[in-house]
């Protein structure tokens, strides 16, 4: 089997945020995935919706042996677990979730599909605060 790297980002907004992320962890390596590194946490205001609730995020460095498809149905069904009911991926209307994981990365590898975009290009270039935990993430590995 072989083992790829990929950066993923997470969110949440709805109740205990950090305590949501903490689960989504634990859930993650329910599945084989292998956590290698977290960013640091980060608060941010909802982007590209409005909302009164801030966003939890970080950034985790993650090995995996699932191809991206899977890696996704796997994300998908973690958000899904956790009380996701609307997947804006899919329907492009924004709103506020207690969970959100994101593929930002996977090797080197460029990807495009009506469900996945690999790399994320609105994370590596137009969320400030993806960039902010990108960079949290390689400069302070924990």
């Amino acid at each position: 089997m072989s083992h790829h790297n990929a950066i993923l980002l997470l969110g949440s907004n709805i109740g205990n945020q950090k305590k949501n992320l903490e689960i989504a962890f634990e859930s993650i390596t329910d599945k084989n995935i292998v956590i290698l590194h977290k960013s640091k946490f980060l608060y941010s205001e909802p982007v590209e919706f409005v909302s009164s609730n801030n966003f939890c995020n970080i950034a985790l460095r993650i090995e995996t042996d699932l191809s991206p498809i899977q890696l996704l149905n796997s994300l998908k069904e973690i958000e899904i677990s956790m009380g996701r009911l609307v997947d804006s991926g899919n329907t492009r209307n924004y709103s506020d979730r207690v969970m959100d994981i994101d593929i930002v990365s996977y090797d080197n590898l460029v990807f495009l599909s009506k469900r996945l975009e690999i790399p994320h290009y609105r994370h590596l270039y137009e969320r400030e605060f993806s960039r902010l935990l990108l960079d949290s993430l390689f400069l302070n590995r924990t």
